[in-house]
């Protein structure tokens, strides 16, 4: 199943900075592993926001909540998630 999911990081001013560089260190490890395993298809930056919009390739629901809630940015998030399907007058029929 495809999800496009929207998530907008709100890291607290007060964390210290030798903290928030480890988290980031270890969400860009994390996601880099995603996107090699082909789970986390593409990730878009929305210009003037400290957030993305990402496709997500897995199986269900539950994979995608697993994996989402796996990030370690995910505490300091707020995500909005949108299930895709097939557009009946799509050209194409691949997913790309």
């Amino acid at each position: 199943m495809l999800f496009h999911v929207k998530m907008t990081v709100n890291l607290p001013y007060d964390l210290p900075a030798d903290q928030a560089a480890e988290t980031l260190a270890q969400e860009k490890a994390y996601s880099q592993a995603l996107q090699s395993q082909g789970k986390w298809r593409h990730i878009w930056r929305i210009a003037g926001h400290y957030a993305n919009i990402s496709i997500f390739d897995v199986a269900d629901n539950d994979e995608l909540h697993a994996l989402l809630s796996g990030l370690p940015l995910f505490k300091f998030m707020d995500i909005e998630v949108m299930p895709l399907l097939r557009h009946p007058s799509a050209v194409r029929d691949d997913d790309r």
